[in-house]
């Protein structure tokens, strides 16, 4: 048993039927960016208001996603131009599920993160007539999606199911197409996931007290900057910088 799964005993488990009181498809989403180290302390110190998801047995679930772009990558340009109104296109597999999503998430220029998804039979390494009319549906515009990277990643699911809120917290992220591949087993990525009725946060606090800042960074621009060189990636450059500080300690 690794570490972070013994962590987890210590939560009751939920399931995803259970879960389904704590959707939040339109919500604000913070997110931060700590290292193993980190996030085994905070995993020790949260209340066991939590309950972690549970599939299959199973309390670190695989994630599989292919992020959709247009040509000149106008999704990864609108999130490094810091526009407000921007989206993203992808299909995700959840693995121990055995479940398949398009997924379409977009963010408001009020912050809110509105996500809607159509269940997919597998994933396709295209968009057929239905999956583009579903997004077509919601950017009000016709536009040529093609692949643009793979990503996985194993995930943890906290629900505090009285305070409203999820927490996600991502590790073993890994991101390739064709021949391109990069990998950062030393970072964890968390996103608080809450809405207007949400009460108080534990993970919120714990966060703050340890000096850990949120960070707009989401794995699609992650992957793209990392595989793509070529794509100008400055205004991620301090992130990239903490991302390298944590790679670092890891080693160390």
């Amino acid at each position: 048993m690794n570490r972070l799964t013994q962590l987890l005993q210590r939560f009751d488990s939920i399931s995803l039927q259970e879960m389904d009181g704590v959707r939040l498809m339109n919500r604000t989403d913070t997110k931060f960016m700590i290292s193993r180290e980190q996030l085994e302390h905070l995993l020790v110190s949260l209340n066991t208001n939590y309950r972690v998801l549970e599939v299959e047995g199973i309390r670190i679930n695989r994630y599989k996603t292919l992020y959709f772009d247009t040509r000149d990558f106008l999704c990864y340009r609108q999130h490094h131009s810091g526009k407000r109104n921007r989206f993203k296109v992808r299909k995700r597999e959840y693995v121990e599920s055995h479940i398949s999503y398009l997924e379409y998430k977009e963010k408001t220029n009020k912050g809110r993160t509105i996500k809607s998804r159509i269940k997919l039979g597998e994933i396709a390494d295209s968009l057929n007539e239905r999956e583009n009319a579903f997004i077509d549906e919601r950017t009000h515009n016709h536009l040529n999606y093609e692949p643009k990277l793979w990503n996985s990643f194993e995930r943890i699911t906290l629900v505090d199911m009285h305070a409203g809120e999820r927490l996600t917290i991502d590790t073993e992220i890994a991101f390739e197409m064709i021949d391109r591949k990069a990998g950062i087993p030393e970072l964890v990525i968390i996103e608080v996931k809450r809405d207007e009725n949400s009460g108080v946060s534990d993970v919120l606090r714990l966060l703050k007290h340890q000096l850990v800042r949120p960070e707009s960074m989401s794995k699609y621009c992650l992957g793209v900057a990392l595989l793509y060189p070529e794509m100008k990636s400055n205004n991620f450059k301090q992130k990239l910088l903490k991302i390298e500080k944590i790679k670092l300690a890891y080693v160390a």
